[in-house]
């Protein structure tokens, strides 16, 4: 079994899910649980400067340079990778099994529930066939967002490590709690961790590298009724669940995530609880261009203050906060680099690079507006937050040996 393999199936096993409802950070303390034991491999390893942030979770260690020549300059490169695993689905004891030499069929997860991973509903799985892959019991998750890219930097670490005749420059790795729940980097100490620069690893299918995503805003839609007896409320109830549909229907239709793709935008409905008398939407607002953006907000506050206009009193009251922003801002044009080194890195692993944009956020958008720019590489893993959640092998291997060539083609090795 390959290192990277051994470390990944060590990791699954370790429950680090997040929570969205709790108001601690990390969010969860078992998230900490692989945070230590990442501490004990790093140092049992011979990484440098590792630490555990006891209070927020997160992990920090530097693989010294080797260069011969010590006026030689390079940049200090960074490697990150969250910890946590969504909410959506369970991480407790995650089963992975190894599927060797995948034939092209539907994979059976778990006998016993007759759970079924079918060709149909994912035709990608054509593409490894004659690979393999690890796969849940149907049951969990798998863990591959984003422990797959946790795996890999520890064994990128550990091969520099244990070859110090390989020739790089100081390389600074982190991992991180809360990822999933949109607060991953909310203490992440960019002056101390002393990057210049530095890459996530987590993505999806291998070859994929991302530099553009979302940007993104929460707002919570409050609604107030008026409730009455059904009896007697002609002309005086005011029934916010229906306000709450009056409003979703002022909503473009086909700006929503089932209708979008690509750059395209969205207006989403995530969570809805109400009676007559009161209700709260909670809403998440994206767009690629940051135009689109602050149009979309606005428009949402618009369609509010129309609604109270029509009825003459304040129905509707919108909360907004801004989560992230398209990072393309902090890669293009200053730290193109980033994006060219990574492309390089690929084609020398002969991996086709797949330049796409993110519909959705990571760490490392958040990082380049604190000043550390920061793209996305891919892990190999696929179905993230589901328990139809796949990674292949052949593809983490990869993964492991393209951030090895980012690392010697800064090192000018």
């Amino acid at each position: 079994m390959s290192k990277v393999v051994d470390k990944f199936l060590t990791y699954v096993k370790i429950d680090t899910q997040s929570d969205e409802e709790s108001t601690t950070f990390p969010s969860t303390e078992k998230q900490k649980d692989l945070a230590r034991l990442l501490v004990k491999e790093l140092t049992e390893m011979g990484a440098a400067d590792v630490k555990m942030d006891e209070k927020y979770g997160y992990v920090y260690a530097t693989i010294p340079s080797t260069l011969k020549d010590k006026e030689k300059k390079v940049p200090v490169i960074g490697f990150i990778a969250h910890m946590d695993t969504s909410p959506a689905v369970s991480g407790k004891d995650v089963k992975p099994r190894i599927v060797e030499n995948y034939d092209g069929r539907d994979i059976l997860l778990n006998q016993e529930k007759g759970i079924i991973l079918p060709v149909k509903e994912n035709p990608e799985l054509q593409d490894y066939v004659g690979k393999s892959l690890i796969v849940t019991d149907g049951t969990t998750l798998l863990g591959a967002d984003d422990k797959a890219g946790v795996a890999e930097i520890m064994t990128m670490a550990e091969t520099l490590l244990k070859s110090p005749e390989i020739e790089h420059g100081t390389i600074r790795i982190a991992f991180t709690p809360d990822e999933e729940v949109g607060s991953g980097v909310d203490y992440f100490d960019v002056p101390g961790f002393g990057a210049d620069f530095a890459y996530t690893v987590d993505g999806g299918a291998l070859g994929e590298l991302e530099y553009e995503n979302f940007n993104a805003a929460g707002a919570r839609l409050h609604v107030h009724g008026y409730s009455v007896h059904p009896g007697s409320a002609k002309n005086k109830m005011l029934n916010a669940i229906l306000l709450a549909q009056e409003f979703q229907n002022l909503l473009p239709v086909h700006e929503n995530p089932a209708s979008t793709e690509g750059y395209e935008g969205f207006y989403h409905l995530e969570k809805f609880s109400g009676v007559v008398e009161s209700a709260v939407a909670d809403y998440i607002i994206r767009d690629h261009s940051r135009e689109k953006f602050e149009q979309k907000k606005a428009y949402f506050k618009d369609a509010a203050a129309l609604m109270n206009l029509k009825y003459g009193r304040e129905v509707l009251t919108v909360e907004m906060t801004d989560s992230y922003y398209n990072m393309k801002e902090k890669i293009y044009p200053e730290n193109a680099h980033l994006i060219d080194t990574a492309v390089k890195a690929m084609e020398m692993a002969e991996v086709t690079p797949v330049i796409s944009p993110i519909r959705g956020g990571t760490d490392g958008a958040r990082l380049s507006f604190m000043g550390l720019p920061c793209p996305n590489l891919c892990t190999g893993g696929m179905n993230y937050h589901g328990r139809f959640e796949y990674v292949c092998i052949e593809s983490m291997e990869k993964c492991v040996e393209i951030i090895l060539n980012i690392i010697s083609l800064y090192a000018g090795c």
